[in-house]
């Protein structure tokens, strides 16, 4: 055996976040993940087997260890983000090369909705994607959950773009139908971005100036606001503002002194708040309600047309569009932290906790030892 053919051979142990049940009041409880040593997976018809390099977190993963998420399978692996170098099995037309991973399952290509009979999936500690996870040193995917790492992601000898490759799948995915399919932005549009900081409000940030839109951002931190005009956002208002509506309005363009589109994460008076700047028919697409509240809908926004959407995650293809939109345009996720190996994997459950980050945490995976072999 060739030393490139040791290298593709899977360990049959690995390690793995595995999370189990503790007992305690949805909210209040923190179950347990912990490295593990689990048998590596096999794939099975029509999968492919992945060697992960980079994983990163995402706030279900924090709601699933405090029992706010329904259908947690105890005892799996967590983690719903990763990328790796597929090797198994050789006939597959990417073996060998690193790819990303589709965040979810059993929704191919409808827009409205998950289509297929199967209840819709994400990866990491979830029933219906069969507790699958990425916070591993291997993983097991159907074979056309996979997209080839966009080129000037593509090295996984750079910890750093390991990182922004990992950070790209359900964020990438959740912002892309978002801003898209659902928000229908194009160049030319006023789109305002709430909640800045988390990693699907950024890469609906960077999706939106790829393609051409104006963006202004809210955030409750003035730096986060700062830090995101790095990123190509015009400007931005703390909605910790009463008045932030009539500040974002004197910041709009004089030729187009209203909103196209918003897209939030928050919930409650978001409508009520913008009325007065959103032009007749312009969409509001809600993918959270952070604010715990329902989304305010007068009949003033109704005798003003305009449309709310709800979006969440996304199909198959539109993961397949989202990963060539993010190689057509080079974009780099935002990273703020890159843990080492998924021993250090607790100190990104408790910064997710906190939130405090602007952008993606992550982990870079160590390879399995050969003591596993």
């Amino acid at each position: 055996m060739s030393s490139a053919d040791s290298d593709m051979a899977p360990a049959a142990q690995m390690d793995a976040i595995v999370i189990s049940k503790a007992e305690g009041k949805p909210g209040q409880v923190w179950h347990p993940a912990e490295v593990k040593t689990v048998p590596t997976p096999k794939p099975g018809s029509n999968e492919v087997l992945v060697k992960l390099a980079g994983a990163a977190f995402n706030h279900r993963d924090v709601f699933i260890r405090q029992s706010l998420y329904p259908g947690i399978q105890f005892d799996s692996v967590l983690g719903s983000d990763g990328v790796g170098t597929l090797i198994e099995p050789s006939s597959h037309p990417l073996h060998g090369k690193l790819v990303l991973i589709a965040p979810g399952v059993n929704w191919d290509s409808d827009p409205a909705g998950p289509d297929g009979k199967k209840p819709y999936g994400i990866l990491g500690g979830h029933k219906p994607s069969g507790g699958r996870g990425t916070f591993a040193q291997y993983i097991c995917v159907d074979a056309a959950d996979v997209a080839e790492c966009p080129a000037h992601l593509a090295d996984n000898t750079d910890k750093t773009k390991i990182a922004q490759a990992a950070a790209v799948p359900l964020g990438g995915l959740t912002a892309y139908r978002a801003t898209f399919t659902k928000g229908q932005c194009s160049a030319g549009q006023n789109v305002l971005i709430t909640g800045i900081g988390g990693g699907v409000a950024l890469q609906a940030l960077q999706f939106a100036v790829a393609a051409g839109a104006k963006v202004w951002v809210t955030s409750g931190s003035a730096e986060k606001i700062e830090k995101a005009k790095k990123y190509g956002a015009q400007g931005g208002v703390s909605y910790k503002d009463a008045d932030w509506p009539k500040q974002l309005a004197a910041m709009l363009p004089k030729n187009r002194p209203a909103l196209d589109l918003v897209i939030d994460s928050a919930g409650g008076p978001i409508v009520t708040q913008c009325l007065r700047i959103l032009k007749p028919g312009a969409i509001v697409v809600c993918f959270g309600q952070t604010t715990g509240k329902a989304i305010d809908f007068s009949m003033a926004a109704v005798l003003q047309n305009i449309e709310l959407r709800s979006s969440t995650m996304g199909s198959r293809k539109e993961f397949n569009e989202m990963v060539a939109f993010v190689g057509k345009h080079k974009i780099c996720p935002v990273v703020e932290t890159i843990l080492d190996g998924l021993e250090k994997a607790e100190d990104g459950f408790q910064m997710m906790k906190n939130g405090q980050q602007f952008g993606k945490i992550t982990i870079v995976i160590k390879p399995a030892s050969s003591a596993k072999l």
